[in-house]
C-alpha cells in the first residue's frame, strides 16, 4: 500500500511528520489530545470537537470498525484525526467499515504514524493550541504561519455550526415533557432522557425564551456543545429569562452557560478534560465516579455566589469545577457526560434527579 506523507504543524512551530489515511487535503482547528482506549467513533461524531483536531493517545485505533448504530449525531464533527497507528484490521460482528472508509467517506483528513506521546506531552507542557494538518503543502514555516492565522475557539460561536436549524421530536412518548436546546446535543443524552420517562422536543440553540415556555415544559435541558461559552451570548440570555420559571440541568458547554447566566465566569482551560477515564468527586457523598468528558473551557469556582450556589463536584486531577446546584431554585449541572456510561453506570442517577425535580414542581402545580 503506497504511503503518502502528511504534516501536522502546531502554531508554535512544532513540527510532527506522518503518513495520511482517511481524505487528502489540509485542515485547521485546536489540537487537543483524548485519552480514550475506545469509543473513537462516539468521539468523531460528537458536536462537541467542532472545530478541534483530535490526538487519541491509545495507540492503536480502528480495531473494531464502524458500525451505524453508535453514531453520536448526524455526521461526523472533528476537524482532523491524529493516531499513532490506525489499525490494518476491523474485526467485530458489527462493523461495517473501516476507520479509513469512514473517514474517506466523511472528507475528514487523519494523519498516522505520529508520535503520539511526544505530542501530547507537548501540548501539556504548552497547552491547546492551533494546528494545522496538510497532506499537499509540505513546507514547514508555510504550515506554520497558516495555523497561526487560523480561526481558534476562543469567542467564537461554533454552536450555530452544529445545532439542528429547526424543531425536532425526539420521543412522544413519557410523563415529563422536556426541551432540550440543541448546541451540540449528542444521540445518547436523548436516549436516556427517554429511558427516564421524558417526551423530549428538541429545539435550535437560537429558540427564545418565549418559544421554550410556548411549549409548556416540565423541564429544561442544557446540552453539551464546541467552543467557548461566551461565544453564544444568546443562548445565556435565553437561560436568564428562564431562571426559576423551570426545573433546568445542564452538561458540559450547557454547565458553563449556565454557570454564566448565574453570573459567574468562565476560563480556558490550559489544555482541557479529553477522555472516558476523568475521576470527579461528589461533595456531598465523597463517592468517586470515573467519566466521560470534552471540554476546553471551564466555570470559575471564585465567580459564583456561594450564597446561591452550591459546588456538588470538583475533579480529582485538577481541583476544578465539574458540579454545580441552586440552593433555592431547582437547577443543577455538571461538566462531565453521564449519557457516555464509562463507569458503566456512575452517572446515570443524574437525570433520575431531574425527573424528581420535574416530579416536584408537578405536584406543586396541583
Amino acid at each position: 500500500m503506497k504511503k503518502n506523507k502528511a504534516k501536522l504543524v502546531l502554531e508554535d512551530g512544532r513540527v510532527f511528520n506522518g503518513v495520511s489515511f482517511g481524505a487528502a487535503g489540509e485542515t485547521y482547528g485546536e489540537v487537543v489530545f483524548n485519552t480514550g482506549m475506545t469509543g473513537y467513533q462516539e468521539i468523531l461524531t460528537d458536536p462537541s470537537y467542532k472545530g478541534q483536531i483530535v490526538t487519541m493517545t491509545y495507540p492503536l485505533i480502528g480495531n473494531y470498525g464502524i458500525n451505524t448504530e453508535d453514531v453520536e449525531s448526524r455526521r461526523v464533527f472533528v476537524a482532523g484525526f491524529v493516531v499513532k497507528e490506525v489499525s490494518r484490521i476491523a474485526s467485530n460482528w458489527r462493523s461495517e467499515k473501516t476507520l479509513d472508509e469512514y473517514l474517506k467517506e466523511n472528507n475528514i483528513i487523519g494523519i498516522q504514524d505520529v508520535d503520539t506521546r511526544a505530542l501530547t506531552r507537548h501540548i501539556r507542557l504548552r497547552g491547546a493550541m492551533k494546528a494545522v494538518i496538510s497532506t499537499e503543502d509540505l513546507d514547514d514555516k508555510s504550515l506554520t504561519k497558516k495555523a497561526k492565522t487560523s480561526q481558534g475557539l476562543v469567542g467564537i460561536d461554533l454552536v450555530k455550526e452544529v445545532t439542528f436549524g429547526e424543531k425536532q421530536e425526539f420521543s412522544k412518548e413519557g410523563k415529563y415533557k422536556v426541551v432540550a436546546i440543541d448546541c451540540g446535543i449528542k444521540t445518547n443524552i436523548l436516549r436516556l432522557l427517554a429511558q427516564n420517562d421524558c417526551r423530549v422536543t428538541v429545539v435550535p440553540a437560537r429558540t427564545s425564551a418565549e418559544e421554550i415556555l410556548n411549549e409548556n415544559p416540565d423541564g429544561l435541558f442544557l446540552s453539551n456543545g464546541p467552543g467557548d461559552p461566551a461565544g453564544v451570548p444568546y443562548v445565556v440570555e435565553t437561560v436568564k429569562k428562564l431562571l426559576g420559571k423551570l426545573p433546568i440541568f445542564g452538561i458540559c458547554l450547557g454547565h458553563q452557560m449556565l454557570g454564566l447566566a448565574l453570573g459567574g465566569k468562565t476560563y480556558k482551560l490550559k489544555f482541557g478534560h479529553h477522555g472516558c477515564n476523568q475521576p470527579t468527586k461528589d461533595l456531598k457523598t465523597g463517592k468517586i465516579d470515573i467519566t466521560s468528558q470534552n471540554h476546553g473551557f471551564c466555570v470559575d469556582i471564585d465567580s459564583l455566589n456561594k450564597g446561591d450556589i452550591e459546588i456538588t463536584h470538583i475533579n480529582l486531577n485538577d481541583n476544578t469545577l465539574e458540579g454545580m446546584r441552586h440552593k433555592k431554585m431547582p437547577i443543577f449541572s455538571v461538566q462531565y457526560h453521564p449519557e457516555n456510561a464509562p463507569g458503566p453506570h456512575d452517572a446515570e442517577y443524574l437525570f433520575k434527579e431531574f425527573t424528581n425535580m420535574m416530579e416536584d414542581r408537578i405536584a406543586q402545580k396541583g
